[in-house]
């Protein structure tokens, strides 16, 4: 339960707009807050593994996109995460405006890329959750 609400705090930091190293904005253009996600935004939780002996190529395929995406103009929140305990499996945490906002970043040339690059670098594809947004205002309550 520490663990979690150690991870639960510093989420909140960096959607807020802070980050552990001093405060560099999480979405530069808006330091975006959860009051501010929209209703009809559209979350998603994506993870894909290296193959093995391909983590560091992985990584290095995949860490220029964060710049990237988060310079996309709908892209409210973009964060990557690599697990401590299986180096080369990566998650994904994406807030887009809308689901056709996740689609045209899915259709970037950057992302396209880096689709092209998985087949060599991936054990399988991408696995993505498409999630509903609760608790904020205006979204929808159980």
């Amino acid at each position: 339960m520490l663990r979690f609400n150690h991870f639960r705090t510093l989420l909140c930091l960096l959607i807020a707009g802070f980050t552990t190293s001093g405060g560099a904005v999480a979405q530069e253009a808006t330091g975006i807050r959860y009051e501010q996600i929209p209703a009809g935004a559209y979350a998603v939780v994506a993870q894909v593994r290296a193959k093995p002996g391909k983590e560091r190529e992985l990584r290095e395929a995949t860490l220029p996109l964060v710049a990237k995406v988060r310079a996309e103009r709908n892209n409210l929140l973009y964060f990557l995460h690599e697990d401590r305990e299986s180096p080369g499996h990566f998650t994904f945490y994406e807030i887009f405006a809308s689901q056709a906002d996740f689609d045209a970043h899915n259709a970037t040339p950057h992302v396209q890329a880096w689709f092209a690059r998985l087949p060599e670098l991936a054990d399988g594809g991408v696995k993505v959750l498409r999630m509903q947004i609760l608790g904020n205002r205006g979204s929808a309550q159980p």
